[in-house]
């Protein structure tokens, strides 16, 4: 099993340290308690006027079907790992604020802060999720019957890491690969941006 904890710089909590987007999982399942307490955690996320924008659909891997549906939906890239999560979640966002119709311009912000909140609980439970941006957006919004007012922002492949040697390669490697953040000098910066 791989173990990628974050070499920082500057002291940051262990489960923030500690979380990392594995593409190697067990066939250990996640029991509906456990995911139920994830869900939780993301609906204590902060959201612009208490809108709470996210929707999650998710399905084990269990239920064949509804997991191949969704899974069916990720591009070819995501799909050979992806395979062996425990979970697939499709997070999705809604666009407008319920009490005026009008446009939240937040609802992609805060529903990203509800993820995390979802991944870092996760990490807690010793489970992993892998957030893929890699996925048919026009499929999933077809799969779905997706109104327009709900945008596809994601899909999260969750479960217990498994060893990475079970990864066909140029997985393997990526996932054997030594983690790395640009630093804060980089996008962090006192008073007022620099000139370019």
């Amino acid at each position: 099993m791989s173990v990628k904890h974050a070499q920082t710089k500057y002291p940051v909590a262990d489960f923030i340290k500690h979380r990392w987007s594995a593409r190697s999982f067990s066939n250990q399942p996640i029991d509906d308690e456990t995911l139920r307490t994830l869900f939780e955690a993301a609906a204590w996320a902060p959201s612009a006027m208490n809108e709470q924008p996210w929707r999650f659909v998710y399905a084990h891997r269990e239920q064949t079907e509804a997991f191949g549906q969704l899974w069916s939906c990720l591009l070819p890239g995501n799909q050979p790992w992806a395979k062996n999560a425990a979970v697939l979640v499709l997070v999705l966002a809604h666009k407008a604020f319920a009490q005026n119709g009008q446009l939240n311009r937040h609802y992609l912000h805060d529903t990203g802060m509800a993820t995390t909140n979802l991944l870092l609980q996760a990490g807690e439970l010793g489970i992993h999720g892998h957030p893929m941006g890699g996925f048919d957006v026009a499929k999933t919004r077809e799969t779905y019957n997706l109104p327009d007012e709900l945008e596809p922002v994601t899909v999260l492949a969750l479960g217990y890491v498994g060893p990475a040697e079970q990864l066909e390669e140029p997985f393997r490697s990526r996932e054997l690969a030594a983690r790395s953040r640009k630093p804060l000098e980089e996008f962090v910066f006192e008073n007022n941006l620099p000139k370019q």
